[in-house]
């Protein structure tokens, strides 16, 4: 298990958001989304148990070498994660959301958590935060789910995206 601090090549900048993993499970998964938070800023926190360790060669391959660039924190468990960094908002996303990313309003601070990709955040979990912390992300009719790193990325970039892309390059 990791310290729970950030890496030392963090970057310097103030993150804007936190991405949380609950119980991830495929190490490429957490690989890429470690490689997402490190190129947008967002600090990156694991809750156990995860269903591999953090040295495993397939996270290190798709994280490639962002490890040292990206804040990475693991928790224990989720209250643990809450206790210690006290984010403003802790935003769930799942299929089973109370309301559409298109109407989500993200501000600096915002937690946003994401489920294991076999099974997703628990329904209990999900009831204690609210269906106005609850958001889905709209697909077409009948299908399933998005992939995890997808579907991190595309929250994540949208909450970015809201905030102006501060900090970042626009060339």
């Amino acid at each position: 298990m990791l310290p729970s601090q950030p890496s030392p090549g963090a970057s310097p900048l103030m993150p804007m958001f936190d991405v949380v993993l609950y119980q991830p499970e495929i190490p490429p998964n957490t690989g890429n989304i470690m490689r997402l938070c490190a190129n947008a800023g967002a600090r990156l926190h694991l809750i156990e148990p995860m269903g591999f360790i953090l040295d495993d060669r397939r996270l290190r391959r798709a994280g490639l070498d962002y490890r040292e660039w990206a804040s990475v924190q693991v928790h224990g468990d989720l209250d643990s994660y809450l206790q210690t960094q006290v984010p403003l908002r802790l935003l769930a996303f799942t299929t089973r959301g109370g309301r559409s990313l298109a109407e989500a309003a993200f501000l600096t601070g915002d937690a946003l958590l994401f489920g294991p990709e076999t099974r997703g955040l628990p329904q209990d979990l999900l009831d204690g935060l609210g269906p106005d912390r609850s958001i889905f992300i709209p697909m077409r009719p009948h299908n399933r789910s998005l992939n995890l790193s997808n579907a991190v990325a595309i929250v994540l970039y949208e909450a970015w995206r809201q905030q102006g892309f501060a900090g970042a390059e626009l060339g």
